[in-house]
């Protein structure tokens, strides 16, 4: 079991460098961003749309297969499976009250019968209820927030993945640093903001490293868990996560140590400029596709 290759969350691909690696940090932050906040409010083609252009982009990045195929794999299994319970699942408009005053239907006796009224059409084709068989009942709300969660969910998931993938932890530093520069009126620790995300960025993959080597060290040692029993098992696992936290914390000292030593006393007395961000024309390219991107979100993407 390789967690570093089988879950590559937050990690960086640095080989091969696609055409994704040498858009501006900035702009691709921008991208991140509306193809985040774009699915409030939007219809169900215009999410599905997200996720279409999600794949695309892997795709047309040219990024390996062996990168994103089991992650996606497994997201996609996830999604759907969210989006197929919420379809099956109540609406919550169909809700039994009680009624505080007497309805017509208690005041029915025999001396007043009951008005029996035709049967008439549907003067449209519009059903609330999309699917009924048996207990399964799907309506049209169901559907949409079915829609809404699942496409949500991916789209949360895989945008934020395919920005870090493509994107070194350096250059989201300094990209966070100078759109957050205007904060520095309000007397805002910026800097360090910028490197607390770098360091939190580096020790994911640290992190599963240090659960990986206990995961192995657990497998090696070929125990019985039938024997050890429900409470066993808890044990053994609760000494893991106690040997997990402690090799985190140890390994954080470690960074901070190595920091201290090197001379990174504060963010101001001593500074290391990881990237130098220059907008190329394929950048103001990128910028301008984001309007157009914007532009469908506003005449095609709002709710019908």
């Amino acid at each position: 079991m390789d967690l570093l290759r089988s879950l590559p969350i937050g990690l960086y691909l640095e080989q091969p460098v696609t055409w994704l690696h040498r858009l501006d940090p900035r702009v691709k932050m921008a991208w991140l961003m509306s193809i985040l906040v774009t699915p409030i409010l939007a219809n169900a083609y215009w999410r599905f749309g997200l996720v279409a252009l999600l794949v695309l982009l892997t795709l047309v990045a040219l990024i390996p297969l062996r990168v994103w195929r089991q992650q996606m794999g497994w997201l996609v299994v996830l999604s759907g499976f969210v989006m197929l319970l919420t379809f099956v699942m109540p609406d919550g408009l169909q809700v039994a009250q009680t009624p505080r005053l007497p309805t017509p239907a208690d005041m029915i006796t025999l001396e007043n019968p009951p008005e029996v009224l035709p049967e008439l059409p549907q003067p449209t084709a519009y059903r609330y209820v999309v699917f009924d068989w048996g207990p399964v009942k799907v309506t049209r709300r169901s559907l949409d927030l079915g829609i809404r969660i699942g496409t949500l969910l991916f789209t949360l998931i895989y945008g934020t993945n395919l920005y870090l993938l493509t994107t070194a932890p350096e250059e989201i530093t300094v990209a966070l640093e100078a759109l957050m520069a205007p904060l520095r009126w309000f007397r805002l620790p910026v800097t360090e903001i910028a490197l607390t995300v770098t360091l939190s960025l580096r020790f994911i993959p640290l992190v599963l490293e240090e659960v990986q080597n206990l995961v192995r060290s657990v497998q090696t040692r070929a125990i019985n868990w039938k024997k050890l029993g429900f409470r066993g098992s808890a044990q053994v696992w609760l000494s893991v996560m106690e040997r997990l936290l402690q090799n985190l914390l140890l390994r954080a000292e470690q960074i901070a140590a190595a920091m201290e030593v090197r001379g990174f006393t504060g963010p101001n007395e001593h500074r290391v400029r990881w990237y130098q961000m220059v907008l190329r024309s394929w950048d103001w390219f990128a910028l301008g596709l984001l309007i157009v991107f914007w532009w469908a979100r506003w005449v095609w993407g709002g709710e019908i």
